[in-house]
């Protein structure tokens, strides 16, 4: 493969980067992760961000190499193998050149020696999401030992990956809350590659929980992520981004229950639709537009039978996704809510794209929000 053709870098995978779910053991030693990222575009080379954003501590690297089949490449920063990283930052990787061809898989594997703070990562899932970690040093092995392995939908540390690209690529930001955390983008993705699409990637920055407006300090909700306002400057760091899908809201609605049935969700957080729509034109699209991409808003889902559904929260929605639908602050708006909702009672999902929970859809649910993201997108 020849490197003449590829002159642009352009995010190819990406997470968010949040707490983790504070339990009892908050430290690793002696670890291996290793995440599969199938690639969407050929390139020549390949740069890796890890992030220990939600970090108190530094978290030293020992090591970190990339494999695609019989092909391995260490990953090294300013020429070193091993690298600490400071709480609250991100480092960025040296180029790997790496040649790529657009359909394979490729695994990142990392590997930290000492006592490691497992503070900075994001729970994902999708059928392209998929992670394993072992007990001991293997980040160079190409099969893990089965005995000491575990399957795991946590992301830790890994935040981007960039690839030495064609100019006609380009990226696809997904932003968002656990909706997004979930499999709709894995299915968006697969929806571009089997439509032809080839020359769009989908960056994923979502995190389970998490609100516009506010975020909780307490280590019983601390994993449900810094509020959007710190979020997205951070996440809408994109190299190649053209557009971004805003999908954001829901965790506002349906989390306050008063201080005296939760003293950490009092009534004081409850918004109303004018807020949501000035944190998302001031915090979201402002940003946005500074840096030249298109934004396209999303529809916030169904939430009648919810735990905390009543007809209050019920109006806050409609209210919000009417301006979603039709304020000119959006380049266009993706009606995901039309897309799952019951036809004949559009306040909840459709029975077959429910999960079961009410707020979150089924697989065929997202499925459904996968295939109402606009072509042009992916183009």
């Amino acid at each position: 493969m020849t490197g003449q053709k590829y002159s642009k870098w352009v995010a190819c995978w990406g997470n968010a980067t949040s707490i983790t779910d504070r339990k009892e053991a908050t430290w690793a030693k002696d670890l291996t992760l290793r995440y599969p990222i199938r690639m969407c575009f050929s390139g020549s080379a390949l740069r890796f961000r890890f992030s220990n954003l939600t970090g108190t501590e530094d978290v030293t690297l020992t090591k970190a190499c990339v494999r695609c089949g019989d092909t391995l490449a260490a990953i090294t920063f300013a020429g070193e193998r091993s690298v600490a990283i400071a709480p609250g930052t991100e480092t960025e990787s040296d180029a790997v050149s790496f040649d790529v061809t657009a359909g394979q898989t490729v695994e990142v594997s990392m590997y930290f020696a000492g006592f490691t703070q497992m503070n900075a990562g994001t729970l994902i899932t999708g059928p392209l999401s998929k992670g394993k970690y072992s007990y001991g040093d293997y980040a160079e092995a190409q099969t893990l030992p089965l005995g000491l392995t575990r399957n795991t939908s946590w992301f830790y540390f890994l935040n981007t990956i960039d690839i030495l690209t064609e100019e006609k690529n380009h990226a696809l930001v997904c932003f968002g809350d656990s909706i997004t955390a979930q499999s709709w983008p894995d299915h968006l993705a697969i929806r571009a590659w089997d439509e032809g699409h080839r020359n769009v990637s989908i960056i994923r920055r979502a995190v389970s929980g998490t609100r516009i407006l506010r975020q909780y300090d307490c280590i019983t909700y601390q994993a449900y992520g810094l509020k959007g306002a710190t979020r997205f400057p951070i996440e809408l760091n994109v190299a190649g981004a053209r557009d971004v899908i805003i999908q954001h809201g829901i965790n506002d609605i349906i989390h306050p229950v008063g201080a005296e049935n939760n003293p950490f969700r009092p009534w004081s957080d409850m918004p109303t639709a004018d807020d949501l729509a000035y944190g998302v034109e001031h915090f979201y699209v402002q940003h946005a537009r500074s840096l030249g991409l298109g934004v396209w808003s999303g529809t916030l889902l169904p939430i009648y039978g919810w735990r905390t559904y009543n007809e209050d929260r019920e109006a806050v929605r409609e209210e919000f996704n009417s301006w979603l639908r039709n304020s000119d602050a959006f380049d266009g708006c993706i009606d995901f809510d039309k897309a799952v909702r019951d036809s004949a009672d559009p306040h909840a999902f459709a029975e077959l794209n429910d999960s079961g929970d009410h707020l979150h859809p089924s697989e065929a649910g997202y499925m459904a929000m996968a295939a109402c993201v606009p072509e042009e997108l992916l183009r």
